[in-house]
This record gives structure tokens, sequence and C-alpha cells, in this order.
């Protein structure tokens, strides 16, 4: 039988049965598995949360959050990709590429005309998928997460309509 996945938004108060607290749960165990510390919001997803132009999608696999990817949008000029992560478990079976499409269709329909994210250049298989679905990079910025790792700025332009 098929595994059940569905990808959600998480909004406060309008969630079914008002999961927030448990899938936020999840959210920051998964944040702080996958994330050196350093790099980790899970301190700091509530409070990310609140503020008005902050996004997280979620995948749900057979009921259990499996991932998610977190956005910003400033403006209607850009947005940014602030998190994405997948349980290992789940990793390599395209829920990270659905997490991200399902973000940049959030983007397209803010009418955002950039979409940007930083990139571990060493994550080749991050890098393969966010250039698989258009992103382009835009430059290396040195010691972007600490002294001696760097970042890819990475950049998804929409085309005008």
């Amino acid at each position: 039988m098929a595994a059940k996945v569905e990808i959600l938004e998480l909004k406060r108060n309008s969630h079914p049965n008002n999961n927030w607290d448990k899938i936020l749960n999840e959210v920051v165990k998964m944040e702080k598995k996958l994330f050196p510390k350093h790099e980790s919001l899970a301190r700091s997803f509530e409070e990310e949360l609140r503020k008005k132009n902050t996004g997280l999608l979620y995948l749900e696999l057979d009921g259990e959050v499996a991932g998610y990817v977190m956005y910003t949008w400033p403006s209607s000029l850009c947005a940014s990709i602030t998190k994405l992560a997948v349980k290992e478990s789940c990793q390599r079976q395209g829920h990270g590429g659905s997490l991200l499409r399902a973000a940049i269709q959030k983007c397209r329909e803010r009418k955002v005309q950039r979409v940007s994210l930083h990139v571990d250049p060493l994550r080749a298989p991050a890098v393969h998928l966010y250039k698989k679905l258009g992103f382009q990079v835009d430059a290396l910025i040195r010691g972007y997460y600490s002294s001696d790792r760097d970042a890819y700025r990475m950049f998804l332009d929409f085309d005008a309509d």
C-alpha cells in the first residue's frame, strides 16, 4: 500500500485539530538532529513563525512529519528559503523537491519576483536539487556558516507576466 503524503501549511489557530504545538515540536526535533547548533533555528522557530511574512510548509508521511520548508517574503521583490529539511530515513525519495516546489508556488502566488537561498557547496545533493528546479549560483559567500564553511547564494527569478 502506498504511503499517504501531504504537504500542509502550518498556521496558528486554523490548523486541523489545532496540532500547532505537536507539529512545531516535531519540526524542532528534526531541526536539532539535522543541523549543527549554530545553524539551527530550533530555539526560535515559534518566534520566526510569528512574523507576518514567514511561512512553514511541512510534509506529512502516513501521519508523521517527515520534512519542512520555511520561507520568508519581506517584500514583493524577493523571498528566501530559510530552511529545508527532510528526516534522514525519508531522504532521497523526492520529498525535498516536493517541499521546495510547494514553497516556490507559494512565492509565485504572492507575486514575488525572485526566490533566493544559501547552501553549503559541499552538500552536493542539495545543490543538485536546487539547480534541477532552476536555481542559479549567484555568488560564493566565504565564511557564511562558520569561518571554514562557505555558502553558495542561489536564486530563481520568475518571468514577469
